[in-house]
C-alpha cells in the first residue's frame, strides 16, 4: 500500500496515521522542508526507525551532507532513474525487514536464555538444601558405623551413596554459582583474608572425602599468605581443585598443596599423581565451547563445570588460573591472586 501528502504537515500526519515501512521525502515543500521533516521524525521514538529517501532536485555535495545529517538512509537525485529507484527502495525494504527479524530472534533468545537461568538457579537452589542435609548425614554414618559393625557390603554402599550425594552436591553448588555468576547477581566482595587459613578449612573438610580412597591430602605452606579477595569465592576454587584432585587420584596416593608468594602475588597449587589428562583434552579444558569431562578412578563422574567456575572466580578477583599435566602421572592445577 502507498499513501501520499503533498506537504511536510501533511506527511507528519500521514506517517502517524499509517506507520509505513519507508518514506520517499521530496526536500523543496510549501509549509517545511524535508529536512525538517526528517529531524522531526528521527527525534521521535515512534519514527525514529523508518528508513527515509530524500528524492530531489537538490544534488549539491552541501544538500546530500545536510540530508544525511538530517537522518536520511539514501539520497536520489532528479531526474532518477526509474529502476534505480526500485532497486534502492526494495534494498531498504529488504533492511528493515532483516532489522526486525534481528530483534524478534534477539528477543526470543533473551526470553530462552532468561528462562534457562531461572530454571537453573530454582533447581540448584531448591535441591542444593535437602542434597546438604541427606551428605551431612551420610558423612556422620559413614564416621560412626565403621565396615567391622555393619558388614562390608551395607559399608561400600554406604560409601557409595555417600559418594553420589557429595558429587550431586557440589554439581548443584557450582551450577548455582555458575548460573549467578552469568546473569551477573553474583558480587564480588573482597576483604582482606589469610590464603592458608582458608585454604586449611577446605582441605579439613575434604580430609573425610579423600580418606575414604585413602588418600592423603599434605600441605605446603607459610603460617600466613594475606590476600584481598572474596573469601567465599577462594573456598569455591580450592574446593573444586581439591575434589577433581581426589576424584582422579589412585587410592594410597597423595595429593600435594602448596601455598606460597611468587613475584608480589600469592599462588596456590594442587597435584595429583593419578590419571592425567590427555593432550586433546588439554586444549578442550577451561573453554567454555568445548564441553570437557572425565571419570574419576573410582568412576565418579563430572560435569566439567566446575574448572570453568574456578577460572570465572580466579579472574574476578584478579588472579589467573592454569595447569600442567601428563597422561598417567598427573595433573598440576594453580591460580594466584594479587596480595594485600
Amino acid at each position: 500500500m502507498i499513501a501520499t501528502a503533498g506537504s511536510g504537515q501533511q506527511a507528519l500526519e500521514q506517517v502517524e496515521k499509517e506507520a509505513p515501512d519507508l518514506i520517499l521525502l521530496d526536500v523543496v515543500m510549501p509549509d517545511m522542508s524535508g529536512f525538517e521533516v526528517a529531524r522531526h521524525l528521527k527525534s521521535e521514538p515512534k519514527t525514529a526507525g523508518i528508513p527515509i529517501i530524500f528524492l530531489t532536485a537538490l544534488n549539491s555535495a552541501a544538500d546530500i551532507v545536510k540530508g544525511f545529517q538530517a537522518g536520511a538512509n539514501d539520497f536520489i537525485s532528479k531526474p532518477f532513474n526509474k529502476e534505480e529507484m526500485i532497486i534502492r527502495v526494495t534494498h531498504q525494504i529488504s533492511l528493515v525487514a532483516a532489522k526486525r527479524l534481528i530483534l524478534n530472534k534477539t528477543e526470543e533468545l533473551q526470553r530462552t536464555i532468561a528462562g534457562r537461568d531461572k530454571l537453573y538457579s530454582v533447581i540448584a537452589h531448591d535441591l542444593r538444601s535437602p542434597m546438604g542435609s541427606v551428605k551431612m548425614v551420610l558423612n556422620r554414618l559413614l564416621l560412626n558405623l565403621p565396615a567391622g559393625r555393619i558388614g562390608s557390603e551395607m559399608y561400600e554402599l554406604l560409601t557409595v551413596a555417600n559418594r553420589t550425594t557429595e558429587e550431586v552436591f557440589s554439581l548443584l553448588d557450582n551450577l548455582l554459582k555458575w548460573t549467578e555468576s552469568q546473569i551477573g547477581k553474583l558480587n564480588v566482595v573482597c576483604q582482606d583474608v589469610d590464603l592458608v587459613e582458608v585454604t586449611d578449612s577446605v582441605m579439613e573438610v575434604f580430609s573425610i572425602v579423600a580418606g575414604l580412597k585413602k588418600i592423603r591430602i599434605r600441605a605446603v605452606k607459610p603460617e600466613k599468605i594475606m590476600v584481598n579477595a572474596d573469601a567465599d569465592m577462594l573456598k569455591t576454587v580450592i574446593r573444586n581443585l581439591l575434589s577433581n584432585a581426589v576424584k582422579f587420584s589412585k587410592e594410597g596416593s597423595e595429593v600435594l598443596v602448596k601455598m606460597e608468594e611468587v613475584d608480589g602475588r600469592a599462588v596456590v597449587s594442587v597435584q595429583d599423581h593419578g590419571c592425567g589428562i590427555s593432550e586433546e583434552g588439554q586444549k578442550k579444558l577451561l573453554h567454555t565451547d568445548t564441553h570437557f569431562s572425565t571419570f574419576g578412578t573410582n568412576n565418579e563422574e563430572g560435569a566439567g563445570l566446575g574448572l570453568l567456575l574456578c577460572q570465572d572466580f580466579v579472574v574476578k578477583n584478579g588472579g589467573e588460573l592454569w595447569f600442567t599435566s601428563k597422561e598417567g602421572e598427573g595433573s598440576t592445577f594453580c591460580f594466584s591472586i594479587p596480595k594485600k
